[in-house]
């Protein structure tokens, strides 16, 4: 598999794509991709930092899967990156590393400084901000909370500001809010809802619980889901497109399918299946913030030739 697009050249070619008229296929199928969708700008930069040493060097070693999306991961690797996990890391030596958007707890950079490594910070800057603001409320000897997912590559960066010491909870019943202290900090997971977090601290409030809240949540990201419930209700059929291992992918799919029973799930366009559409059909195609442009582009045009 091939892809010898750049990341920015893809952006220059989707923006032509927005502008020119419906496609129809055999089906007489309207076609159109979602201009929300696709790369939040943390994965952008990271990915544009890649490509620019990977054109250079011809090799990089990256940190965990640079994005959870196997097909632009691969389209890396066919360019020379390399993805390896903590304990690989620790045998190498005097190479390049990248760290990707998601962010890495100071173990890391301690690892890297011992093996004389160059890491490549393509941590997000939101990630980065929000790990500055753990770190100094943990120093300040505060009780810290995190709404997040377990073993969440940006969470496991967060609880590392921490010495491990943060609390974290991917929903108020995993909480025994009897024996919670009088008085907490509360941070979120960058890519959580808005939603939940707030119904999380109203719930914590009625308990008498005293609560500095953060809401450290990426608004690129939360709003996804109001701008996806838009998108979803003006088509017919949706087609989302996400890596399996997206957790943003997952949360964003559930959101279309409770707005449009039609909504399919695929990662690869082998698997859309001709009998999901109709001869007129509307067809709409979304995706993850892990999802690239190239790929739901691909999606579009098979449908076209269906």
């Amino acid at each position: 598999m091939t892809h010898d697009k750049s990341l920015s050249e893809t952006v220059i070619y989707s923006k032509a794509l927005f502008h020119t008229p419906h496609h129809l296929s055999m089906k007489k199928l309207q076609v159109d991709i979602d201009q929300n969708s696709g790369f939040c700008f943390g994965v952008v930069y990271a990915i544009e930092m890649a490509e620019e040493i990977l054109r250079d060097d011809g090799q990089l070693y990256c940190l965990g899967d640079i994005v959870h999306n196997d097909e632009e991961v691969a389209r890396l690797q066919a360019m020379g990156l390399e993805i390896i996990n903590h304990e690989q890391l620790q045998n190498i030596r005097s190479a390049k590393v990248l760290i990707r958007a998601h962010g890495e707890p100071p173990s890391t950079y301690r690892m890297a400084l011992e093996n004389e490594l160059e890491l490549i910070d393509a941590s997000c800057p939101v990630v980065l901000k929000l790990q500055n603001r753990i770190k100094n409320a943990f120093d300040k000897k505060e009780k810290i909370y995190i709404y997040g997912k377990h073993g969440h590559a940006e969470v496991l960066g967060l609880i590392g500001q921490t010495n491990k010491e943060a609390v974290v909870f991917q929903s108020i019943e995993e909480l025994n809010i009897e024996e919670l202290p009088p008085q907490i900090s509360l941070y979120s997971q960058t890519t959580k809802s808005t939603d939940s977090f707030y119904k999380i601290l109203a719930t914590l409030h009625e308990h008498g619980i005293s609560v500095n809240a953060n809401d450290t949540i990426c608004r690129q990201v939360s709003n996804r889901d109001k701008e996806l419930k838009k998108f979803a209700a003006q088509y017919d059929r949706i087609v989302f497109v996400s890596g399996t291992k997206s957790s943003n992918g997952k949360v964003l799919y559930n959101i279309c399918k409770q707005q449009n029973e039609s909504t399919h799930f695929v990662s690869h366009k082998s698997q859309i299946e001709a009998e999901w559409f109709s001869e007129g059909d509307s067809v709409g195609i979304c995706g993850a913030t892990s999802t690239p442009m190239w790929l739901m582009e691909e999606v579009q045009q098979h449908i076209q030739q269906l």
